[in-house]
């Protein structure tokens, strides 16, 4: 049989909780509440004390996670919004769905992060907030703008989407990804490290009226039944999601620590292979916790790379292959090739390998010692 890999093996990971899972939802089943309800909220507080945050909110996915968030700050027509070009759609689209107008910065060439310098240099009396996305489960080093950006009345909305559980040392405390900023959305996309059955997203905040307005606005803008104060969306997170989530939420410390041994070994392989000259490993900012949502490498020759390590029976991905300033949606907002030349860059040369919890060092050795034939390097 044809060995393959993907780059995330999800059935792995079910096979290790499945009677749990199976309890879970057989629970709501009986309990033939579906939407919102105790499991959704079991699941609020819990996420609430993991984070060490005053609420949370769970919605529909993080794209909606994002869009509640603008929304309650009352972003639209006339505003502007700072983010990266790096990143996945919803980042940005959240943005110019609401009318407001995305202005990008470009990012961090080590980190893939957005440049926190290069933010400062894009603010305007127009801007009203800023959305910092922790990549790839690694945090942006916002202690160093916090101070500007409030003195300008810059609100910071974190697309912490790919980095629950990540977290920065800042001085003596322990802030965790999503906790720094007036709100922080998370996505539970099933590929995520804390990933549902579905779609589902959550926002968190230690601002009580902030988080009032969101429960409203995620329940068509009702603050009781039939009664609407705003105009929202339906984006509820529904009770079989949330039943997951808590299982896996048990789990959840465990996983990470088993992706950062992944990740080690991946490093250390490059090493033993001889290819630190043609790949060059995720760089983990000191005073970062990087959970590792994706393990993104810079190489040369990506395109080959990979289509030689696909022939192989080995899976990758390419996150992202056309930074968001140059796609075709945005092309009202003027920029073009060369703009932001590290974004353009990494859209060309990085990446992603397999990485999950249950991936084997056999698997590993096997991904490296193929890119080792393709480089031509002997161990």
């Amino acid at each position: 049989m044809e060995r393959k890999l993907p780059t995330l093996d999800l059935k792995r990971n079910y096979a290790r909780i499945r009677d749990e899972i199976t309890e879970a939802v057989m629970d709501v089943l009986e309990s033939q509440y579906f939407i919102l309800g105790p499991q959704v909220g079991s699941f609020e507080r819990e996420v609430e004390s993991y984070l060490q945050v005053s609420h949370a909110v769970g919605c529909a996915s993080g794209s909606d996670a994002l869009i509640l968030s603008l929304m309650a700050l009352n972003i639209g027509e006339g505003d502007e919004v700072i983010t990266t070009p790096f990143s996945f759609f919803a980042t940005a689209s959240c943005i110019s769905r609401l009318g407001a107008t995305p202005v990008f910065a470009d990012v961090d060439p080590l980190t893939f992060n957005i440049d926190c310098e290069k933010v400062m240099e894009r603010i305007t009396s127009r801007t009203k907030a800023f959305i910092p996305v922790h990549l790839f489960g690694q945090m942006v080093p916002l202690e160093g703008i916090i101070k500007d950006l409030d003195e300008r009345n810059v609100t910071i909305v974190e697309d912490a989407a790919q980095a629950f559980g990540s977290w920065r040392k800042n001085g003596d405390l322990i802030m965790r990804a999503g906790t720094w900023g007036k709100a922080g959305c998370f996505s539970f996309f099933p590929t995520k490290n804390l990933g549902a059955y579905g779609d589902g997203g959550m926002v968190v905040s230690s601002d009580s009226e902030f988080s009032e307005l969101l429960s409203r606005l995620r329940v068509h803008g009702a603050g009781s039944t039939y009664f609407h104060d705003e105009v929202g969306l339906n984006s509820r997170l529904d009770a079989i999601q949330a039943a997951v989530l808590r299982v896996k939420l048990k789990h959840f410390d465990e996983w990470q620590q088993e992706r950062r041994l992944v990740a080690d070994r991946y490093k250390l392989l490059f090493g033993e292979y001889d290819l630190l000259d043609v790949v060059k490993p995720p760089v983990e900012l000191e005073g970062n916790f990087h959970i590792y949502h994706q393990y993104v490498v810079n190489v040369k020759e990506r395109d080959a790379l990979q289509a030689f390590l696909a022939e192989g029976g080995i899976t990758t991905r390419i996150y992202y292959p056309l930074s968001l300033h140059l796609q075709k949606c945005f092309s009202y907002l003027g920029y073009k090739e060369g703009d932001f030349p590290v974004s353009e860059n990494l859209s060309r040369n990085t990446l992603a390998l397999p990485v999950f919890p249950e991936l084997t060092s056999d698997e590993q050795e096997w991904v490296v010692s193929s890119m080792a034939d393709f480089y031509g390097k002997k161990r």
